[in-house]
This record gives structure tokens, C-alpha cells and sequence, in this order.
């Protein structure tokens, strides 16, 4: 009979209906928990509007996207408004009567402040401080506190991640609620990180809130910047790809420019990483030496990780601010120009890509020749990633250096397996394949191409059926040609053939780009066309699988059995394969 009354209780507290709770004098509302520790006030705050999350749920759905925002705002406000004074109306009856649920702690640590601002009740917040500073004296001796330091003591409770509500808050982005929370704690009151190593300002930095932002930096004073890994909120901002938000932080966070976290990353080294040109330029007005700063590891700069990305708007940009960082190199004696090579821009070419001033482009076109530690140029490294052109081929092999085309290999392997804040090098092949396997690629394309082109134009002039010869007349007409499965085979044997033609054709194509001597030829154009015609090979074989079986059934047509066994045997096999 208890456990039915609980039962009913909190079904009763996620309704927010106070007069279950007036019925029984004798209810100890301190002991009434569930499982999880969760007292009323946490049944209450974690329970939702149903008929809000029920629509909001649909309008999310993929087939509805641009309604979703405008309708979620507005059906929280229509629903809030409506059961905000029902809620609030329960909340504040049961702290009259039990205000030591304040303080109570669920399985995680939470007190109903935290549930409160996770969910975003604003007021509910703001009710939850109020009835903590108007306590009687008495209920603050149960409390342990004095009227003083009521409302700041709960303000700092931490759950099991040691998040405070200000963390919840500005981890959910709720500016009035994070206002509301600053207001009755002390200025110079130091918040610091939770279990994750975040402290309120990094983790509204994260999500780019800049209201929040503009709160806690206005409203805090000794507000910590830090998080995870050494990080700091502008590094926070910069992974966020948020320029306003690293703008709010740097007026008020200036000397964060070149803090360096873990690996030696300032906030531009992930900005240029990332390709965030609004962020970049940010960063560099605010502070242009930056743009000198060396992570710890390989000794780069931001403007060699923006070329290792390929990213030439960023290269531009800083560029523009500091002339002469594209002097730098790395540890390996890379410099720009070497990691420019390995996303196939040729060193020539790339002098040029990023500026149009032949005076400004002086002391990058001395970085043409350029010697790494172990020998290596960029037109070398640009040479390797390109193995299947005669050029480079010749280089290679018949000058007898394999050994350096092997380090360059290995050296581009180690670039692709690097990271910066969790964010992979973006992804570029390897030139792994070598000449003789692509020669058997190309070889093994042609016979397919072959065989199919020969068999779909056999099929095409040897006509299922046969042909109906008029009198007096050498023409013929297929026997069969009002048959809808014989008007399906043509189509599509005719689709093979062309196919395969054209496959043919491609391969041509890349035999005379081999062949000719274009020097600044790009080796992706070389993979996308070797693409092609493994899809349009792919395409062949499936229509001349469909040719061959609408063949079939039209000739076994008068064994319909048999004609069906035949139509689908083909279908069913490529489906099969495919699952």
C-alpha cells in the first residue's frame, strides 16, 4: 500500500498538483524518494511538458527542418506560460513545508538547482534562490547556515562532475539564468573546473553563447578561463569556429592570444587548422605575433598547419599580416611549400596561389629548393605523390633514389595520423600504389571494357527471336519486336555498350595525359577518372545482366515457367551479392 502511495505521489509532483500532499499530516516529505534519491522538487523539475516535447519531437523530424526553431520557441512559451504558476505555485508550497529538500542530493549529486537550471526553468531558479534567503532561522539551522551565507552556500554545491548550477547553466546556454545565479554570488568568487576540467566561461566558450559569454565576463571577475588539455575559452572559441565569440573573449581576455596548451596549440594554431578565416583574422588583429608562435611537438607554426590542411584562404590571410612567417620551418625543415607539394599544388605554382605580388613573393620562391633534414625538396615531395607520371617515374627509379621516394612515404604517413584538439589532418591518399599494380588495373579495365563491348554489339545485330524477312524484300524485322521484354533487352544492351565504349574512351584519355608532357597535371584527375570507370564498368555489367535476362524470357516466353526461373536468376544473384 506504500508503494502504490509513492507511486501516485510522484505522478502527483510531475503534475505539479499540490493537494495529494495536504491530504496526509503525517507525510515525511524528507524521506519520500525514489530509487535515485530524486525527492519531489527533482521529480517535479525533471519532468517536462508532455504536449510541448510530443510536438517539438515531430517537428524535429527530418521532414519538417524548417519549422523546427521557429515552433520549438513557441510552443515552449505558449506551454511554459500557461503551467509556469502552476509549477511555481507547487514548488513554493512544498519548501513551506519541507524547505530541507533544498539540499538534498539525488544519485548524482544533483540538488534541485541543478535539475531546475539543466532543464531551463529560469524562474523556477530564481524561486528556488528566493526561498533559501526568506528560510526561518530554525529551517536554516537544519540547513547549517545562517541567512548570510544561504543562498551562496547552495549556489556552490557540486554534483558527482563537480558542476555548479552556474556550470549547468552556461553549459545550456541560458543567459537570464546565468544572470539570475551571478547576481547573489560574490564577484571575486573564484569558480573552478569540474571533473572535466571546464570551468562555466570555457564551457559557454564552447558552444560559442555569447551572451553567456558577455554575462560572466562583465558580471565575474575573477572568472577562470581554463579547460581541458591546457586549453584556455579563446582556444574554447576557436574550435567552436566562432569569430564573435572570440572577439568578446579577446576584449576582455586579450593576453590569451598566445597561451599554448598541452601540445604547444595556441588559439590560432586551431583556427588555422580548422580553416576558420574569421577566427584567423580575429586572432591576428588582436595580436599578429602570434602568428610566430611553435607548437611543442613538430615545431609548427599556424601558417604550416593551414598549408598542411591546404587551406590557401588562411595562408592568404596571415600572409597578409605577417610576410615573413613563411620563412619558418618545422623540426622535419619542412616549410610551407613542402606541405603544399603533398596536396598536389606544385611548388611553382604554389608561390603564386596565395598572393599576386611578385616582390611580396620573394622569400617564398626561395623556399622552392628548399632542403628538409633529410634532402628533401618540395618539387621532390610533390614528384613522389605523383608516381604515375613518366616524370616522376623516371626520377625515381632511374636516378636510383627509392629510398628517398620510401621517406617521403613514411614522412606522409606520420602527417596523416596527426591531430590538432581532436581534429584530424583532413584526409588525403596516399601514394601508396605503384606503377606496375596500376598498369594491371588499367590492363584488367580494358578487357572487361572489351568483352562487354563485343558481346552487347554481337547481341545487338543477333536479335532474340530471330527476323521476319518480307517477300521480295533482303530486309528483316525482328519477329518480336512488339514484345515489351524485347524492347527492355535493346534498351538496355544498348546502355552496356555505350558504357563500355566510354570506359574504353577514358582510358585513352589517361593513356594520352601519360604520354604527353604536361608537366603541372594534377595525379587526382588521374584517381577520379580511374573512378569513373570502375562505376561506369560497375553500370555496364548490371545492364547487361538485365539485357540478358529480359532476353531470356522473351525467347522461353511460351514455357512461362521456365521464361520466369531465367528473368530472375541474374537479378537475384546481384542482390544477394549486394546484402
Amino acid at each position: 500500500m506504500l508503494c502504490c502511495t509513492r507511486k501516485q505521489l510522484y505522478k502527483e509532483a510531475a503534475k505539479s498538483r499540490i493537494e495529494e500532499f495536504h491530504g496526509d499530516p503525517e507525510l515525511q516529505l524528507e524521506s519520500l524518494k525514489t530509487p535515485n534519491h530524486d525527492n519531489v522538487l527533482h521529480v517535479n523539475l525533471a519532468t517536462p511538458e508532455y504536449y510541448a516535447n510530443f510536438y517539438i519531437g515531430i517537428l524535429s523530424s527530418r521532414y519538417l527542418p524548417l519549422f523546427y526553431l521557429f515552433f520549438r520557441s513557441f510552443l515552449w512559451i505558449s506551454i511554459d506560460k500557461k503551467n509556469s504558476k502552476k509549477r511555481s505555485n507547487f514548488i513554493e508550497q512544498i519548501l513551506v513545508k519541507c524547505p530541507s529538500l533544498l539540499l538534498q542530493k539525488n544519485a548524482k549529486g544533483q540538488t534541485p538547482l541543478h535539475v531546475a537550471a539543466r532543464n531551463g526553468h529560469s524562474a523556477i531558479v530564481k524561486l528556488l534562490i528566493r526561498s533559501c534567503a526568506k528560510a526561518r532561522d530554525g529551517d536554516l539551522e537544519k540547513l547549517g547556515m545562517d541567512h548570510v551565507n544561504a543562498v551562496r552556500e547552495m549556489l556552490r554545491i557540486t554534483d558527482q562532475e563537480s558542476d555548479t548550477a552556474l556550470h549547468v547553466a552556461a553549459q545550456y546556454g541560458d543567459v537570464e539564468m546565468v544572470e539570475g545565479l551571478l547576481e547573489l554570488e560574490d564577484p571575486d568568487f573564484p569558480y573552478s573546473a569540474n571533473k572535466n576540467q571546464k570551468t562555466p566561461l570555457y564551457l559557454a566558450a564552447e558552444i560559442g553563447n555569447r551572451g553567456v559569454l558577455s554575462v560572466l565576463l562583465n558580471k565575474s571577475k575573477s572568472t577562470g578561463q581554463g579547460g581541458p588539455h591546457g586549453r584556455t575559452a579563446l582556444h574554447a572559441a576557436a574550435m567552436a569556429e566562432d569569430a564573435e565569440a572570440t572577439k568578446i573573449i579577446l576584449k576582455k581576455k586579450g593576453n590569451l592570444t598566445k597561451e599554448r596548451d598541452e601540445d604547444g596549440h595556441t588559439p590560432l594554431h586551431y583556427a588555422a587548422h580548422k580553416g576558420c578565416s574569421s577566427v584567423v583574422e580575429e586572432l591576428l588583429k588582436w595580436d599578429a605575433s602570434a602568428a610566430y608562435v611553435c607548437d611543442r611537438k613538430w615545431e609548427m607554426t599556424p601558417l604550416l598547419m593551414a598549408a598542411r590542411q591546404g587551406h590557401l584562404q588562411i595562408l592568404r590571410k596571415i600572409h597578409s599580416f605577417c610576410p615573413d612567417c613563411c620563412e619558418k620551418v618545422d623540426k622535419r625543415g619542412w616549410n610551407l611549400l613542402h606541405y603544399l607539394a603533398f596536396r598536389v599544388y606544385h611548388p611553382s605554382i604554389a608561390v603564386f596561389s596565395f598572393t599576386l605580388s611578385r616582390m611580396e613573393c620573394a622569400s617564398i620562391r626561395n623556399l622552392m629548393d628548399w632542403k628538409d633534414a633529410l634532402g628533401i625538396t618540395p618539387h621532390q615531395v610533390y614528384d613522389a605523390y605523383r608516381p604515375r607520371i613518366a616524370r616522376a617515374r623516371k626520377f625515381f627509379e632511374n636516378s636510383g633514389q627509392k629510398e628517398k621516394k620510401k621517406q617521403i612515404a613514411e614522412l606522409l604517413k606520420d602527417i596523416a595520423s596527426e591531430e590538432v584538439a581532436e581534429c584530424p589532418v583532413s584526409h588525403f591518399s596516399l601514394p601508396t600504389v605503384s606503377a606496375e599494380s596500376l598498369d594491371k588495373t588499367r590492363d584488367a579495365h580494358l578487357v572487361v571494357a572489351g568483352l562487354i563491348a563485343t558481346i552487347t554489339f554481337a547481341a545487338a545485330i543477333t536479335v532474340p527471336g530471330g527476323l521476319q524477312t518480307e517477300k521480295g524484300s533482303e530486309r528483316g524485322t525482328p519477329l518480336l519486336i512488339d514484345v515489351a521484354a524485347f524492347k527492355a533487352f535493346v534498351v538496355t544492351n544498348a546502355i552496356a555498350f555505350i558504357l563500355s565504349v566510354s570506359a574504353l574512351s577514358i582510358h585513352f584519355e589517361i593513356v594520352d595525359l601519360l604520354l604527353s608532357k604536361r608537366n603541372f597535371w594534377r595525379p587526382d584527375m588521374f584517381v577520379s577518372r580511374a573512378r569513373s570507370v570502375s562505376n561506369l564498368l560497375g553500370r555496364a555489367v548490371i545492364a547487361m545482366v538485365i539485357a540478358f535476362s529480359t532476353g531470356s524470357y522473351v525467347v522461353l516466353k511460351p514455357s512461362h515457367g521456365l521464361a520466369i526461373a531465367s528473368c530472375f536468376i541474374g537479378p537475384a544473384f546481384f542482390l544477394l551479392f549486394y546484402y
